[in-house]
Order: C-alpha cells, then structure tokens, then sequence
C-alpha cells in the first residue's frame, strides 16, 4: 500500500513553501504578497529594510531549503517501503521541524516589523503543520500494521495450534498408543 495521504500532503507543503520563497524574493512588494498568501492582509505597508538583499534572501533560502526538504520526503513517500517507515520518517520530521522553526522566525521578523495579525494566521499554519504530521504517522502506522502481522495475529495463530497438539496428544492417549515422534529423548534411550 502506498502513503497517498502522506505524498500529498509532503507535495502539498513543498509547494507552499516553494511559493513563499518565490514571492520573498522580490522585495517589500514580495515579503507583503507572502504575508498576504499566509493570510495576513497588509496594504500600503513599507517594511524597514525589506529592500534590502541581505535582510531577504535568508529568509527566502529558508523557506527554499523547507520547500527541498518537503520535496525530499514527497519522493521518499513514493518509493518508501511500508513495512519499513523510518527511512523517510527521519526526513520528513526534519522537514516538519525546519517549517516550523522558519514560521516562528516569521513571527519574530513580523513582531519586530509590527505586523498586527501576523501571529494568529502562523498559529493556524502550525497547527495545520501539526495536524499533517499527525496524519502522515497514522497512515504510515496503518500501513505498518497491515503489512506486518500484529501480536492479537500471531496469539490467535499460537492459540490454534496448542489446541491442535493438545488434540493430538489426546487423541493418542485414548488409543493407548504413544507418538514417537513427538518424544524424541524416548527414541535416543531406545537407540533409534
């Protein structure tokens, strides 16, 4: 079973990342078209120093190195096997963090910019972040848990064949025959 939920969603942040790093690029026009992608609605705003390559380019390489990494782990949910999530897992936690850390670097860019609004619109992200992580364990859980038999499996499997050999012993009591092949230390005392 492929991580579909899991692909998405790692395509998904790739995406919006991508297009914050795009639109960061151009200056104070672009951090205020970004803003206004998260959601914050900032009109005829003049941000100190945004014109400035230096203060914009970090951040739009941060949100560039989020937007690879959540590439990264959009390819490795496609080719990852299921009965084996941690390879990808690592990556994608790594990307999940790296988001994270970039959006509350925006929240501290923005309250030393005095942006009003900034930090309810990066708590829904987080949240949403949060959310698709949750998400993304559960499927690869669920995948997990189908491709790998569970303890509730291999009890009921043992369970069935105790009664199977109990069956058998029984059954050659009542005859009065002894099986000897299931006593092997009686067949090496009789030399056979």
């Amino acid at each position: 079973m492929r991580h579909i939920l899991s692909s998405f969603l790692a395509l998904h942040w790739a995406v919006v990342f991508a297009l914050l790093a795009f639109l960061c690029i151009d200056g104070n026009r672009g951090v205020a078209a970004a803003l206004g992608v998260l959601g914050v609605a900032v009109q005829n705003t003049r941000f100190a120093d945004l014109e400035n390559a230096v203060v914009v380019a970090p951040l739009a390489v941060a949100l560039l190195v989020v937007a690879v990494l959540f590439c990264w782990a959009f390819v490795g949910t496609l080719f990852s096997d299921p009965t084996n999530p941690d390879a990808t897992d690592s990556v994608v936690r790594v990307a999940f963090i790296s988001a994270s850390g970039v959006l509350s670097l925006i929240v501290v860019g923005g309250a030393a910019q005095g942006i009003n609004g900034l930090f309810m619109v990066v708590a829904v992200q987080l949240a949403a972040l949060l959310a698709s992580y949750v998400a993304m364990l559960a499927e690869w859980r669920s995948a997990l848990a189908a491709a790998v038999p569970g303890t509730g499996e291999i009890r009921a499997a043992a369970h069935v064949m105790a009664k199977a050999a109990a069956h058998n012993s029984a059954l050659s009591r009542i005859s009065g025959r002894l099986d000897t092949n299931l006593r092997p230390d009686k067949n090496l005392r009789d030399g056979r």
